[in-house]
């Protein structure tokens, strides 16, 4: 049996909350007199989700989303496939997605693919961690938390193979592929 790898704080939670803060209030102000749908992007959303919406504050709803991309190991496959899809139709709505981390882009960019053919009125990301350095694929990111270093993420809702969400802080953990 293989030992746990130690994680190593990158952004500590006093630091995620006042992002998460800033991001809210850029948000709010460009939704004002809107009502968006927030969707996110299982699991690793959820945190991030979770009090970006406490700190709105303002009308709006919630729904989820989950995508398959990423197995074991650290490297996408390339087959990217809806597994869990919306329950709300989005046709007409202003669209928010919520993401922990855009790596490749490669996600990302099916996803928003996916949902710009069910005819929002408009759609606009929100990601808490963007890796810049790993991008395979344009991505315009309408709000972001960090950009991080090519180190894999854990914490705050990030895993390493369903381990380490619970970690308060964003940290990075060294992991062989």
């Amino acid at each position: 049996m293989s030992s746990q790898p130690e994680p190593h704080i990158l952004f500590r939670r006093e630091e995620i909350e006042a992002t998460v803060k800033r991001l809210a209030a850029e948000i709010k102000k460009d939704y004002q007199g809107k009502h968006p749908l927030l969707i996110g992007i299982l699991k690793g959303s959820f945190m991030f989700m979770a009090d970006l919406i406490r700190f709105l504050d303002v009308p709006l709803e919630v729904e989820f989303i989950r995508l398959s991309s990423y197995g074991r190991g650290r490297s996408t496959p390339g087959k990217i496939k809806v597994v869990q899809g919306l329950c709300s139709p989005i046709k007409g709505r202003d669209v928010l997605v919520i993401e922990d981390i855009v790596d490749t882009g490669l996600t990302i960019l099916f996803l928003l693919d996916y949902l710009w053919k069910k005819k929002p009125a408009s759609l606009k990301l929100c990601a808490l961690t963007d890796k810049l350095s790993r991008r395979q694929a344009p991505v315009i990111i309408d709000y972001l938390g960090f950009t991080v270093p090519d180190k894999f993420l854990v914490g705050y809702g990030l895993d390493w193979d369903e381990k380490f969400r619970y970690l308060p802080d964003i940290c990075f953990v060294e992991v062989k592929d």
